[in-house]
């Protein structure tokens, strides 16, 4: 283990176990794309990064860490005794990759016909609306599986080059299988959003799993559920395809917690052979 790791996790196990004593839990990766789930008592209010934090009447909350969130933040807390607890969160550093894809439509690339501008900013504001449900549900609590079995093609943070020119980082993971080939639920949620042709994404289903922590599915060929669909772990809900901005089928998996994008990959166990 190289020395920063070895420092990092000394600082996660001192972090985790003060607050632990502090009648406060915190269980998850301490690193940037990481989710944490935290514990503690009902009715205790939880700020972190001077933002609220939902808490469940169970005292559940989940607070999560995006691709390039600083190393250091403080998490707040107001027990139901009137008690304030304040800790400084340290996380771990993320190197990303770059990844150079060829072969791209042009149009998918640098899109420049103002009716497409238009389509992708109403595409765009529909996904954020869609991720906008914070409820009670405690879906994330659940061990999150595969929603499809492959070669991964495409990781969490990777500076995208697309027919040369840099573009924002990828913030899913990609799993590279033949269209038609089944999703399953990767936890039990509630459907937000199933659109059958995005302009980038092409068909796109968007499972919220509760406290605002969602999944989005993307390029699929073919989608099973519709808005408002309650689905369970497991369930198949859509078709792999090579629909929107792609070079073959694959499935992208993306995860948000608010406006944070998070990398689904800490959740599952490692990609079956």
């Amino acid at each position: 283990m190289k020395k920063q790791s070895i420092i990092t996790f000394i600082l996660i196990f001192i972090t985790t176990f003060s607050w632990a004593n502090n009648k406060l839990d915190l269980n998850g990766d301490f690193i940037q794309g990481g989710l944490v789930i935290g514990k503690t008592q009902p009715g205790t209010k939880v700020i972190f990064q001077e933002k609220p934090v939902k808490v469940s009447e169970d005292g559940i909350f989940i607070i999560g860490f995006h691709r390039d969130e600083p190393l250091r933040s403080v998490l707040e807390a107001t027990l139901p005794s009137g008690e304030k607890l304040s800790q400084n969160i340290v996380i771990q550093k993320r190197d990303y990759k770059i990844q150079k894809i060829f072969g791209l439509p042009p149009s998918k690339v640098t899109p420049r016909k103002p009716e497409t501008l238009k389509r992708i900013r109403g595409e765009s504001k529909m996904a954020r609306e869609a991720r906008k449900l914070v409820d009670d549900r405690l879906d994330f609590t659940e061990d999150f599986i595969w929603p499809a079995i492959g070669p991964i093609s495409g990781v969490y943070g990777s500076q995208r080059v697309l027919n040369g020119e840099p573009r924002r980082p990828h913030f899913g993971i990609d799993i590279a299988k033949p269209t038609g080939t089944p999703v399953k639920a990767p936890a039990s949620g509630i459907v937000t959003m199933a659109h059958p042709d995005m302009f980038f994404s092409g068909g796109t289903l968007i499972l919220d799993h509760g406290h605002g922590l969602s999944s989005s599915f993307l390029h699929l060929s073919e989608i099973l559920v519709k808005v408002g669909d309650r689905v369970e772990q497991g369930d198949i809900i859509a078709k792999i395809g090579a629909t929107g901005r792609v070079t073959g089928a694959h499935l992208d998996w993306r995860m948000n917690l608010g406006k944070k994008r998070v990398d689904p990959e800490l959740l599952v166990p490692p990609m079956p052979k």
